[in-house]
């Protein structure tokens, strides 16, 4: 008897639906998972529903599993913790955690699997494609003992890159946000928080990822002399404008890019990409990180979830989808 799948399909910018569709036998070196949950990230995610992403870019946007092309049909995702129905020995059984679109049942090659450490739950475990986004991050900034740091942008990997931060011995770490609800959040990872205006200044280094013009010239405004921004944001198709005169020059600051998608320079030679998300997953450990985990809903509701997170009359930092 055929197996059928359902899968969440992005139609046209703002509208979806959940498709059935054929699912082949797993195969030689192939396992055969059944999804518990999904996470919705509400940056790129949503941007990809509404139709943002700019043609130079659709390539270099296309998720793992991704099927379709952008704008749309297509399938779009990268949160995926579920259980190894079919496969080897090693694997059966175990809870793995997959960069794949929503979908209730799915195969995939083995090594495309990452299996979730004891300790860590399964409904945490989503979580881990923002981690490792995070652990990038602080890869490619070298934070210092002491070092005086803000994270501007209190969303999904904005509070990632915050809770790693406070592991550093000596650091003064300060969540910057417009939402004074994400207050709470900040206490909950273990640091400051402040509203953009009232924010610390003098930091050794800021991370910016509000994707929005305004946060990207506060953080320019938050640095020490000789300061850097570490840009996390991903604007799709809109420009960016910067005072990129005055103190930008004479207190010689500057602004680095990192982006998940290819391993920090700093650890290339040393990590491949399953050993950081390996690593990523063993940091969710820490059950701090469940102060991002903010609403659930079923996947069946998520044609209509999606547009609510999308417009934000549903505000969510990792608004997670559970299966049947």
């Amino acid at each position: 008897m055929a197996r059928t799948a359902r899968a969440f399909w992005t139609l046209s910018p703002g509208r979806g639906e959940i498709r059935e569709e054929a699912l082949a036998d797993p195969g030689p070196g192939r396992v055969l998972v059944r999804t518990l949950y999904s996470g919705i990230s509400r940056g790129t995610e949503t941007l990809v529903f509404g139709g943002g992403v700019p043609p130079g870019q659709y390539r270099v946007m296309r998720a793992p599993f991704q099927e379709g092309d952008f704008p749309g049909p297509l399938k779009y995702g990268y949160l995926n913790v579920g259980v190894v129905e079919e496969g080897p020995d090693r694997l059966a059984g175990r809870t793995v955690f997959t960069l794949h679109p929503h979908q209730d049942l799915f195969t995939v090659p083995v090594d495309a699997v990452c299996p979730v450490p004891e300790g860590v739950p399964a409904e945490r475990a989503v979580l881990a494609g923002t981690v490792e986004t995070a652990v990038n991050a602080l890869w490619d900034a070298s934070p210092l003992i002491g070092d005086r740091i803000a994270v501007v942008g209190a969303g999904m990997v904005g509070c990632c890159v915050a809770r790693l931060a406070a592991g550093i011995p000596g650091a003064r770490v300060q969540l910057v946000d417009v939402d004074p609800a994400r207050a709470d959040t900040a206490a909950a990872l273990g640091v400051g928080f402040a509203a953009p205006e009232d924010a610390g200044a003098d930091c050794d280094l800021v991370f910016h990822t509000s994707a929005t013009e305004a946060g990207l010239t506060r953080s320019l405004e938050l640095l020490a002399p000789e300061g850097e921004v570490v840009e996390l944001s991903w604007y799709g198709d809109r420009r960016v404008i910067l005072p990129l005169g005055g103190e930008f020059h004479s207190q010689r600051l500057a602004v680095r890019a990192s982006q998940v998608g290819m391993i920090s320079p700093a650890r290339r030679s040393r990590y491949e990409h399953a050993e950081r998300l390996q690593l990523a997953l063993r940091l969710l450990a820490d059950p701090a990180f469940d102060a991002l985990l903010t609403g659930e809903s079923a996947f069946g509701d998520l044609p209509s979830v999606l547009p609510r997170l999308a417009d934000g009359s549903l505000p969510a930092l990792c608004h997670r989808i559970a299966y049947p």
